[in-house]
């Protein structure tokens, strides 16, 4: 089933990668459901035929081409949004990458700093970016894209950078949740399982082979399905969820989307 057609109508989102990935399935559906979307991402060619994609069915979109690590470029982002639409209802601060995994004493200072620097930095520099314009729209929704891989599962024991910024925006959630509110604006963290996208293909392996801990799953591992994982798509609808006004008293929170699988992974 997916969301009413107008429940996001009049609203403006904005989403950072957005070029691929979860990203694009937000920013798709977003602006299925009437929102109004200003698409972040470093990947120029990929954000551009997004939003093509957007525009060529009636929808509104803007290509914001970004780095989420440069606080002034992200800046820029934020005010050609305002300048555009005038408000700010929605953030997605999506934006992220499994870096490299690897042992703990083999990890470089680089590739931890490169991995923390897009995942929690980012998020941080997104949201403190578009705060001030949700203020003055009079408040509205930051959902961040965290994961079930440092919140709840830690058997992947090559991923430490991955999973200390992946759990560093969940603390950073509830904090801002609660600093936040009095402006209503709401704050939750989706945290998703696995599921079908190209983000592993891009993840850098090195010795990670005797690290895994043996772990005896029961047939299939995602509970819900018997084994299948997830699509971006039911991922998406997470997201549309937090954004919509269904969610007006949901803050604070983090909601796992991965069919029980943290839940047997730990």
């Amino acid at each position: 089933m997916n969301p009413p057609v107008d429940s996001l109508q009049g609203k403006v989102a904005l989403i950072t990668g957005a070029g691929s990935g979860l990203g694009e399935a937000i920013a798709l559906m977003f602006a299925a459901c009437g929102a109004k979307i200003g698409a972040v991402d470093r990947n120029e060619n990929q954000l551009k035929r997004v939003v093509e994609e957007i525009t060529a069915t009636g929808g509104a979109a803007l290509a914001l081409p970004a780095d989420v690590t440069a606080a002034d470029q992200l800046a820029a982002a934020v005010t050609k949004v305002e300048e555009t639409w005038g408000r700010l209802d929605t953030v997605c601060a999506n934006a992220g990458i499994n870096g490299t995994w690897a042992p703990v004493d083999e990890l470089t200072p680089e590739e931890w700093d490169e991995t923390l620097g897009i995942n929690l930095k980012g998020t941080f520099l997104t949201v403190r970016a578009c705060t001030p314009l949700l203020k003055r729209s009079g408040g509205g929704s930051i959902i961040i894209t965290s994961s079930g891989l440092g919140t709840r599962m830690f058997a992947q024991t090559s991923a430490s950078a991955y999973a200390a910024s992946k759990s560093g925006q969940a603390a950073f959630g509830r904090m801002i949740a609660l600093e936040l509110a009095k402006h209503k604006i709401r704050v939750n963290t989706v945290c998703p399982g696995a599921f079908k996208s190209n983000i592993m293909a891009s993840t850098r392996f090195r010795n990670t082979r005797d690290l895994r801990l043996p772990v005896l799953y029961p047939e299939g591992n995602v509970p819900l399905t018997g084994g299948p994982i997830g699509t971006v798509e039911q991922m998406a609808r997470v997201v549309w969820f937090l954004a919509s006004d269904l969610s007006d008293f949901v803050t604070g929170t983090e909601i796992y989307a991965d069919g029980g699988q943290s839940l047997i992974t730990g």
